[in-house]
């Protein structure tokens, strides 16, 4: 890919910063950070990269038509969105951050990129906007959208958004809608965190309901190499599923931890289910292997084990994060299951 200006938005997120880290890595690319830095914006996450050539970081919110402009102004060859509030349980306690974020940010997001005539628009979005699978088959692009939470509906709504600026106004854009992510700089809200974190700390490790919900999971470093693919070669109005086809259900992550960390059993809590909750997610990904040529490159037992040697070794990293804020949360939504 030649050297382009690249707007990363929530680049101080998981994936986002995950994303900085691997292209920065990889390609000679200028790349403009821009992060409102709510709860999950974290600049620890770009240690190593904030004060490098070529790389900017700018605090700022994507549904603020100021600080688009000030980016914009000066050049921008390619949007790469990640910016969202992307908590299930969260959306569940407050929609109305997804709303403004998912759906009013998207759509000044692709106001300003309309205006100024960029080469490509990249959605990172998510399967979850599919809803629930029964017990076979899988999401296709060409699954009709079924959200079942706020967070999903919010980011169904920004994906709609997306395709209708192609459709209308002939920006182009790309779609990509992975499954379940884990790997280093995730916040332990999240599952594999969180029960990485808690099994650290001699805490119970909270499973909602009979703990079968399915999920495909995949390294973060396998979706960011995916991103960047469909940045280079993907094909605007399309979209691509990004999946590992590692179906496990949330016993079978739990008890690997466990496993792997050498903690008993007796730390699993079982929890009232969560309302509106998925049952199984799983992506077909032949598109995006045949027609960009992806592949999976992180085996899941050894990501898991990496990312648990993370944790272990970053320790400061995540006790900084439980703290406050994150607290408060956690007793309100798990203090009472």
């Amino acid at each position: 890919m030649d050297s382009k200006r690249i707007l990363v938005t929530g680049g101080c997120g998981f994936i986002g910063s995950n994303f900085i880290h691997h292209m920065r890595a990889s390609f000679p690319h200028r790349i403009v950070n821009l992060d409102k830095l709510t709860y999950a914006g974290n600049l620890e996450n770009l240690k190593g990269i904030d004060d490098q050539p070529g790389y900017s970081f700018v605090r700022g919110d994507i549904a603020e038509t100021s600080d688009l402009e000030s980016i914009f102004d000066k050049g921008v060859d390619l949007v790469i969105n990640f910016a969202a509030e992307s908590h299930v349980d969260r959306s569940i306690i407050d929609p109305d951050a997804f709303v403004k974020t998912n759906i009013y940010g998207t759509y000044r997001l692709l106001e300003q990129a309309r205006k100024s005539g960029i080469e490509k628009f990249l959605q990172v979005s998510t399967d979850e906007v599919y809803g629930s699978l029964g017990t076979t088959g899988k999401f296709r692009e060409d699954t009709a959208m079924a959200p079942n939470s706020p967070y999903s509906a919010s980011k169904a709504s920004a994906d709609m958004l997306v395709m209708a600026y192609h459709k209308t106004f002939g920006l182009p854009v790309c779609i990509t809608r992975c499954s379940n992510n884990y790997g280093p700089y995730q916040f332990p809200e999240k599952l594999i965190p969180l029960l990485i974190t808690n099994a650290m700390e001699g805490r119970d490790l909270p499973i909602y309901g009979d703990g079968m919900n399915v999920r495909d999971w995949i390294h973060v470093k396998d979706h960011c190499a995916a991103i960047a693919i469909v940045a280079e070669k993907g094909k605007a109005g399309e979209i691509y599923n990004i999946g590992a086809e590692n179906e496990r259900t949330n016993m079978e992550i739990v008890e690997l931890i466990l496993e792997i960390m050498g903690k008993p059993r007796e730390l699993i809590k079982y929890v009232k289910d969560r309302p509106g909750h998925d049952r199984r997610y799983a992506i077909d990904n032949t598109k995006i292997r045949d027609q960009l040529g992806f592949e999976i490159t992180v085996p899941f037992k050894t990501g898991m084990e990496e990312t648990i040697r993370w944790y272990v070794e970053n320790r400061p990293w995540w006790e900084r994060i439980k703290t406050g804020e994150y607290l408060q949360y956690y007793h309100r939504w798990y203090g009472q299951r």
